[in-house]
């Protein structure tokens, strides 16, 4: 599925809440969250900004790209399941959302390897992300979105997936 032009500036707009890069109380307001959520991170910045203050997602979706050039992988020696998957950029791929799908059902802590983009992974990400969620990713130049899992935010992700061609 391909992202019409007319979806880019709709989803340019935060899921969720954002919490600005210079917010002196970004990893407090993580950590919180972090305790009473399952956390999904998408985005090689946000998993590792993660990792560096000792949390390990239970799931995370990198690329090994960060604002499209090329960066190490975050570290992280306590991932359990590895799976991969193939995503172009401005697509979702039913690989893809199927690799999201079968991650739930693996051992935690999980990698996503996409070879391509991971962006708009964010979408399947939200939508089977299990009740008591919360998907964190990157809005660039700006912050970490915190988005938690509601039938409000899947009714909302579902309507931009129909939209998709």
């Amino acid at each position: 599925m391909h992202l019409p032009e007319n979806l880019r500036d709709e989803l340019k707009t935060p899921l969720g809440l954002l919490i600005k890069n210079d917010d002196s109380e970004k990893a407090h307001v993580i950590k919180q969250i972090y305790a009473e959520n399952v956390v999904i991170t998408v985005g090689d910045a946000t998993s590792e900004l993660l990792i560096k203050i000792g949390l390990i997602p239970f799931l995370q979706i990198v690329d090994g790209k960060e604002k499209r050039h090329d960066r190490e992988l975050p570290v992280n020696d306590s991932i359990v399941t590895n799976l991969h998957c193939v995503n172009p950029p401005g697509e979702l791929t039913q690989q893809s959302i199927d690799t999201i799908k079968k991650s739930f059902n693996s051992k935690p802590p999980i990698r996503i390897l996409v070879d391509g983009e991971e962006d708009l992974m964010v979408l399947p990400a939200c939508l089977f992300s299990p009740e008591n969620s919360v998907v964190m990713y990157g809005q660039p130049n700006e912050g970490l979105v915190i988005v938690r899992i509601t039938n409000e935010i899947r009714e909302k992700i579902q309507k931009i997936v129909n939209s998709m061609k």
